[in-house]
């Protein structure tokens, strides 16, 4: 509850200005990054440890290893695309062969926390969740250059750590449509933010489950936000950032429909399908060369 007007401060909570324009490599008129969150039993246990022993509620998480990323992975071969996995370091420990799977097939491997722990204003573990993911990739032969925070949320004590930690880009804000430059709160440039879209977030529409229900919704009413969602975005020369989960997408009904989307998005033949480390690099180069023009 609000106290006194003091309480919140009287500016934009995002103070970077618009996002620039650059145009898209080779010509093309938008771009997709596509992502997926590899977060297994994370999903479960980070809100509560003791979803541990609820074995059939951590079964939905375990799906991810047994079937869903070996299904993503496929899909990704037979048309030939490119994506990046933000993975939490607990599955890089547990299942290590995931990683490897992923790494072996050239993808980017991000940034995703530890164990998936919420980074909210204060929170003691923001620090040791991003040591902690870091140790864990790297003994993969990883240094990651991207993030995505846990919840996707965001504050000011992580914007600043990935900074120092020298990360590229991260995937987190809901607030634009092409990617920008993070300000942080003393004025000073921050990592580049490149904002998923929250439509592209399988979790929300195709995943209920016995301590999250929810409605499943059908594959032709996504498919229909979905295109319609990415030829507006194709008209504006924007980008769609996906926000995919292989324990979601990797189930029949949801496979088919990335399936059917991906295809679609290929079929428009204007549209750059990049991981994140591809987009964040171009940003950075469209980023130095309208500064040497300034200048």
């Amino acid at each position: 509850m609000i106290r006194s007007y003091d309480d919140v401060p009287v500016r934009p909570s995002n103070m970077a200005g618009p996002a620039p324009e650059f145009p898209w490599p080779d010509g093309k008129r938008a771009a997709m990054m596509l992502s997926f969150d590899i977060d297994a039993e994370t999903a479960m246990t980070s809100k509560d440890p003791a979803h541990a022993e609820k074995l059939v509620y951590m079964s939905y998480g375990g799906y991810e290893a047994r079937v869903g990323l070996p299904k993503i992975l496929e899909l990704l071969r037979e048309l030939n695309l490119k994506a990046t996995f933000f993975t939490t370091g607990w599955v890089a420990d547990a299942y290590p062969a995931m990683v490897e799977a992923v790494l072996k097939d050239g993808h980017e491997i991000g940034h995703h926390g530890y164990h998936h722990l919420l980074p909210d204003p204060g929170s003691p573990h923001i620090e040791s969740e991003l040591a902690k993911g870091f140790e864990a990739l790297a003994r993969h032969g990883v240094r990651p250059v991207g993030y995505r925070a846990p919840y996707g949320e965001s504050c000011e004590e992580l914007r600043t750590a990935l900074k120092r930690e020298g990360m590229l880009y991260s995937s987190s804000w809901r607030d634009d449509v092409r990617p920008y430059r993070q300000v942080l709160s003393d004025g000073s440039p921050g990592v580049v933010e490149l904002p998923p879209t929250a439509g592209y977030d399988d979790w929300t529409l195709g995943l209920s489950t016995r301590f999250g229900p929810r409605p499943v919704f059908p594959k032709e009413h996504i498919l229909s936000m979905w295109k319609d969602d990415l030829d507006e975005t194709r008209a504006w020369g924007a980008m769609v950032g996906t926000v995919l989960h292989p324990l979601v997408s990797g189930r029949p009904m949801r496979l088919r429909l990335l399936r059917t989307f991906l295809l679609y998005t290929l079929e428009c033949r204007d549209v750059w399908i990049a991981t994140g480390e591809q987009i964040a690099r171009h940003f950075e180069t469209c980023e130095a060369a309208a500064r040497g023009g300034a200048a």
